[in-house]
Protein backbone atom coordinates (compact mmCIF):
# COMPACT_ATOMS: atom_id res chain seq x y z
CA UNK A 1 0.00 0.00 0.00
CA UNK A 2 1.21 3.41 -0.98
CA UNK A 3 2.04 5.92 1.70
CA UNK A 4 -0.49 8.79 0.80
CA UNK A 5 1.79 11.35 3.18
CA UNK A 6 4.98 10.52 1.33
CA UNK A 7 2.95 10.89 -2.54
CA UNK A 8 1.67 14.57 -1.27
CA UNK A 9 5.67 15.41 0.16
CA UNK A 10 6.88 14.20 -3.32
CA UNK A 11 3.96 16.20 -5.19
CA UNK A 12 5.11 19.10 -3.45
CA UNK A 13 8.98 18.76 -3.95
CA UNK A 14 7.77 18.47 -7.93
CA UNK A 15 6.04 21.48 -7.46
CA UNK A 16 9.06 23.47 -5.96
CA UNK A 17 11.83 22.13 -7.80
CA UNK A 18 9.91 23.10 -10.82
CA UNK A 19 8.87 26.67 -9.59
CA UNK A 20 13.14 27.07 -8.75
CA UNK A 21 13.74 26.42 -11.97
CA UNK A 22 11.20 29.27 -13.74
CA UNK A 23 12.58 31.53 -11.28
CA UNK A 24 16.36 31.15 -11.95
CA UNK A 25 15.67 31.33 -15.72
CA UNK A 26 13.94 34.64 -14.91
CA UNK A 27 16.48 35.46 -13.11
CA UNK A 28 19.27 34.81 -16.00
CA UNK A 29 16.75 37.25 -18.51
CA UNK A 30 16.77 39.85 -15.56
CA UNK A 31 20.42 40.08 -15.30
CA UNK A 32 20.81 39.68 -19.28
CA UNK A 33 18.63 42.54 -19.43
CA UNK A 34 20.35 44.54 -16.48
CA UNK A 35 23.52 44.13 -18.40
CA UNK A 36 22.00 45.94 -20.81
CA UNK A 37 21.04 48.91 -19.01
CA UNK A 38 24.00 49.34 -17.18
CA UNK A 39 25.63 49.67 -20.86
CA UNK A 40 23.88 52.23 -21.70
CA UNK A 41 23.98 54.05 -18.91
CA UNK A 42 27.93 53.58 -19.07
CA UNK A 43 27.65 55.89 -22.64
CA UNK A 44 25.41 58.15 -20.63
CA UNK A 45 28.00 59.17 -18.32
CA UNK A 46 30.30 59.02 -20.70
CA UNK A 47 28.41 61.51 -22.76
CA UNK A 48 27.52 63.42 -19.27
CA UNK A 49 31.34 63.75 -18.87
CA UNK A 50 32.17 64.87 -22.54
CA UNK A 51 29.38 67.82 -21.89
CA UNK A 52 30.36 69.30 -18.65
CA UNK A 53 34.33 69.51 -19.51
CA UNK A 54 32.78 71.27 -22.55
CA UNK A 55 30.52 73.63 -20.88
CA UNK A 56 33.51 74.47 -18.29
CA UNK A 57 35.80 74.99 -21.10
CA UNK A 58 33.11 77.76 -22.97
CA UNK A 59 32.71 79.44 -19.89
CA UNK A 60 36.49 79.58 -19.05
CA UNK A 61 37.10 81.50 -22.34
CA UNK A 62 34.11 83.35 -22.03
CA UNK A 63 35.05 84.96 -19.17
CA UNK A 64 38.92 85.46 -20.03
CA UNK A 65 38.20 87.07 -23.39
CA UNK A 66 35.76 89.31 -21.29
CA UNK A 67 33.03 88.12 -23.93
CA UNK A 68 30.77 86.56 -21.26
CA UNK A 69 27.38 88.82 -21.26
CA UNK A 70 24.75 89.32 -18.68
CA UNK A 71 21.58 87.17 -19.72
CA UNK A 72 18.99 89.43 -21.09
Amino acid sequence: MENPHEEQQSALIRRVIHNVKKLNEVLEELNDRMKDINECNRDIVTLSKIWGNYSRNVMFNLETTDALQEPI
